[in-house]
């Protein structure tokens, strides 16, 4: 499961604001008086049987292995791990995607990560991290970029109401920049707009750099009041490597390098110069722009290194019987954090644990099929790269679906469900469910009746609230699917000590509570697969 601490994005979503729930978040705990469906002639039962702790186990066995380095994105550990799994699918007979004769979908992810990044002024070092801060990705390398003079330019704004470029060349320039805009003190409104409300000058920092970029500006520092703020807000990116979809090795950006500078640096910049600076910034609260051009020994180094790293998701396919064109897709991430030093960081439960519950769900399915009983409906099985370094296999397979996505029925997704978390340890026979009610009551409504019926597990909505802290919902690859429409379900176990550590090893896997899991998740791919009308989706998810 991708980290909490990895998502950028979820700034935005924690200060959504929600203040009461709209989604289930109790525990639907089943009536155990009524006995379970054990009959062979059904099917749904038949299959599902076969879903055993022991093919469980020697799946997980070499998923987890040390052998395999933990399995990260871009190493030869991922493609032992998908060598394997593609293996494991041609032996129980599953289909190539489309026909193209293999299982992979190939993933282009770009390496980023600074290789030198100094800044000095007048020969003062400052420090990534501290005094400054830059990010790789949003920049293109330029080993040196040095000028006697750093122009300050206001707000950096060019609009037909207040412009800053009027009459100053910023060709091969360095110049410094306040984010926000200009208003007026007296009245409180913004020059641009005339209202209290901000312009999009405020709203989107790269309509400044795209103009100072168009402008020939060799870098834009940006005055950056609480530079500790966004230091931490960026620290993860900066300290591991950022990856970022496609081949983008050589990007061509529309916006101008930058740097984000504390006001520390501003105010060795300005020097001497305090009361030119001070006259500007009455000038422009007037309206009127005022650049202040200021003798500087300014240097900085923005050498970058980017590798391109290739991965591949990993595809099977059974067509439907008669209704061929409506998917339903099954999904794990079968990549990890791999090495670090000597250890090994073998994910275990994250997520050796769903990739295998995977391919048991495929190998029971294909034997539908080889008994004659194929689905109604096409079944998809993918196991997704690069989840932990931001669900990329997934964003990259819902931006270029294989399979229409307005034809997919929904998306069940495994991750983690081999572990009993500290709230079951006296009951093994539970798992979260996240996300069944957020697009569709009918699949929320499916899952329930098919556990009653068939497994009766403790079926938890805890981490399905929308307030929940965790926000889990986001943090697999079901919600790309789910971001574009299609209703998605998470089976998830809960974390653990051993979340994202080295101790995440086959010791600590429950396979009888997996293979209990995984039935549960067969049955309900099976009614999704053969149920005479597909689900509707019906529910608003913000």
């Amino acid at each position: 499961m991708k980290s909490l601490k990895f998502l950028v994005t979820l700034s935005l979503i924690l200060n959504f604001g929600l203040a009461k729930s709209q989604y289930i978040s109790t525990i639907n705990i089943p009536d155990k008086s009524k006995p379970k469906v054990t009959a062979e002639n059904d099917l749904s039962y038949r299959y599902a049987s076969g879903i055993s702790p022991s093919k469980l186990r020697d799946h997980l066995k070499v998923l987890a292995s040390d052998s395999l380095e933990g399995r990260e994105t871009g190493t030869k550990g991922i493609e032992l791990a998908a060598e394997y799994i593609s293996r494991h699918l041609r032996n129980i007979g599953l289909s190539t995607y489309k026909d193209q004769g293999t299982y992979f979908q190939p993933v282009a992810f770009t390496f980023s990560k600074w290789l030198d990044t100094d800044l000095y002024v007048h020969k003062q070092r400052f420090r990534l991290l501290w005094d400054y801060i830059a990010l790789p990705e949003d920049n293109e390398n330029k080993e040196i970029i040095a000028d006697t003079e750093v122009i300050f330019l206001g707000y950096g704004i060019e609009d037909p109401k207040y412009n800053d470029y009027k009459n100053i060349d910023v060709k091969g320039k360095v110049i410094m920049i306040n984010k926000g805009e200009p208003w007026n003190g007296k009245t409180g409104f913004s020059y641009i707009t005339g209202t209290a409300d901000t312009s999009q000058w405020s709203q989107d920092l790269d309509r400044k750099l795209k103009i100072a970029k168009d402008k020939g500006a060799a870098l834009v520092l940006i005055i950056e009041e609480d530079i500790k703020k966004t230091v931490e807000n960026n620290r993860r990116r900066l300290l591991s490597p950022f990856l970022q979809l496609g081949n983008l090795k050589n990007p061509k950006l529309a916006t101008a390098n930058h740097a984000f500078v504390s006001s520390s640096v501003a105010k060795s910049i300005i020097g001497t110069n305090e009361k030119k600076i001070i006259k500007a910034r009455k000038s422009i609260s007037k309206g009127k722009p005022s650049a202040v051009k200021l003798p500087t020994d300014f240097v900085i180094n923005m050498a970058i290194d980017r590798k391109v790293l290739e991965g591949n998701n990993i595809v099977g396919y059974i067509q439907g019987r008669t209704k061929k064109d409506e998917y339903v897709v099954v999904s794990a991430h079968y990549d990890h954090l791999g090495k670090r030093g000597d250890e090994v960081y073998n994910g275990a439960d994250d997520n050796a644990s769903g990739s295998s519950t995977l391919m048991e769900l495929a190998r029971a399915a294909q034997q539908a099929v080889l008994e004659g009983n194929r689905p109604e409906r096409s079944v998809v099985f993918i196991w997704f790269t690069g989840e932990e370094k931001g669900l990329l296999g997934s964003q990259f397979y819902a931006e270029n679906p294989i399979f229409p996505l307005q034809s997919t029925v929904a998306n069940i997704n495994v991750d983690m469900v081999g572990r009993v978390d500290d709230k079951y340890k006296n009951n093994p026979d539970y798992i979260y469910v996240i996300g069944s009610d957020r697009l569709s009551s009918d699949l929320h409504k499916i899952n329930e009746e098919v556990n009653q019926k068939y497994t009766q597990l403790t079926l938890d909505y805890t981490y399905n609230d929308e307030n929940d802290p965790n926000k889990y919902y986001y943090r697999s690859d079901h919600y790309n699917f789910a971001a574009k429409g299609v209703p998605a379900i998470f089976y998830f176990n809960g974390t653990h000590p051993d979340y994202h550590m080295t101790s995440d090893d086959i010791e600590k896997i429950n396979f009888d509570k997996m293979a209990n899991v995984g039935k549960l998740i067969f049955h309900t791919l099976w009614d999704l697969a053969n149920r005479p009308e597909r689900i509707k989706v019906d529910r608003n998810n913000k």
